[in-house]
C-alpha cells in the first residue's frame, strides 16, 4: 500500500476515463486516501468494477458515484458534472485523464474521421469539461490536472502528438487565467505506461508486442512505466503538497523523452 502525508479526506473527485488503465488505479488511490471518487467511462460494467475496487479501498467504505458518459459527447459532459454536483454537492479536484490514442498514416483514407475523434476526445472534452467544472472549483478553490504525453513534444504518432501538444498550452494558458480565482491547473506527460490501452490502437498484433519492447528497452530506468507512477504524480499535484505549484507539465517518463526518435510505423 502506498504511503503519505497527504490528507484527501472528504475531497470530490472527478476522473475522467476511470473506469481502466491509469484512471482506475488512480481513482482507487484517491479512495484509499478519504476522498469521494467518481468513476466514470464509457462501458458500465468496468465502471461498476472500479466503483467496487474504490469502496474496498476507502478506510470508510464510501461508495464511489458510477456515471457512465463519453466525454465527446457534450450532454453527457453535462450530466456528469451535474450528477457529481448533485452527489456530493462540491467539486474540488477534476483529473482530465480520458484520452485516445490513434496509430495512422496521413496517407489513410479516413485520416479526417480519426483526427476529429481524437481530438474531441484529447482536446476539447478537456475544454469543454473544464469550462462546466470552473464555477464549482471556484468554490473550493480546488484544482485540475490534465493528462497528456510525451508525444506532446516528440513526433510519435502523429495524430497524438497533434492532440497533446495544444493540450499542454491549454494546460498553461488556463492556469494563468484561474490562478486569480484560487484554482490551480497542472499537466502531466507520461512516456510508455504498462496498460491495455497503451499500444492497442496499432492495427497490427505483431507490431504492437514489437513496440512494448522497444519502448521498455529504451528507457534509460530499464523498465516501463507503471500506472501507479503516474497516480503518485496526479495524487502530488492535486493535494496541498503542490500548493505553489501551477501551469506545468509533469513529466514521468522514466527518462525515455530523451532518446525517443521518430520510432512508430
Amino acid at each position: 500500500m502506498m504511503t503519505t502525508s497527504r490528507d484527501l479526506t472528504g475531497k470530490v473527485v472527478l476522473i475522467t476515463g476511470s473506469s481502466g488503465g491509469i484512471g482506475a488505479v488512480t481513482a482507487v488511490e484517491f479512495a484509499r486516501l478519504g476522498a469521494q471518487v467518481v468513476v466514470t467511462g464509457r462501458r458500465r460494467d468496468r465502471v461498476s468494477a472500479v466503483a467496487k475496487q474504490c469502496a474496498e479501498a476507502s478506510p470508510t467504505g464510501a461508495k464511489a458515484l458510477e456515471v457512465v458518459a463519453d466525454v465527446t459527447i457534450d450532454d453527457d459532459c453535462r450530466r456528469l458534472v451535474s450528477d457529481t454536483i448533485k452527489a456530493f454537492k462540491k467539486l474540488d479536484i477534476l483529473v482530465n485523464n480520458a484520452g485516445r490514442g490513434i496509430f495512422s498514416s496521413i496517407q489513410d483514407e479516413n485520416i479526417l474521421d480519426k483526427y476529429e475523434l481524437i481530438m474531441n476526445t484529447n482536446l476539447r472534452s478537456v475544454v469543454w469539461l473544464t469550462h462546466l467544472c470552473v464555477e464549482h472549483l471556484e468554490k473550493t478553490k480546488g484544482n485540475i490536472v490534465n493528462m497528456s504525453s510525451v508525444a506532446a513534444f516528440k513526433p510519435l504518432m502523429p495524430l497524438q502528438s497533434v492532440s497533446k501538444a495544444p493540450l499542454d498550452m491549454f494546460t498553461k494558458c488556463v492556469a494563468l487565467e484561474l490562478a486569480p480565482n484560487g484554482i490551480r491547473v497542472n499537466g502531466i506527460n507520461p512516456g510508455y505506461v504498462k496498460t491495455e490501452e497503451a499500444v492497442r490502437p496499432h492495427p497490427n498484433k505483431a507490431k504492437a508486442d514489437e513496440l512494448k519492447e522497444r519502448f521498455k528497452n529504451m528507457c534509460p530506468l530499464g523498465r516501463a512505466g507503471e500506472p501507479m507512477d503516474v497516480t503518485k504524480a496526479v495524487l502530488y499535484l492535486s493535494s496541498d503538497d503542490a500548493s505553489f505549484v501551477t501551469g506545468h507539465n509533469f513529466v514521468v517518463d522514466g527518462g525515455i523523452q530523451h532518446v525517443l526518435s521518430t520510432i512508430i510505423g
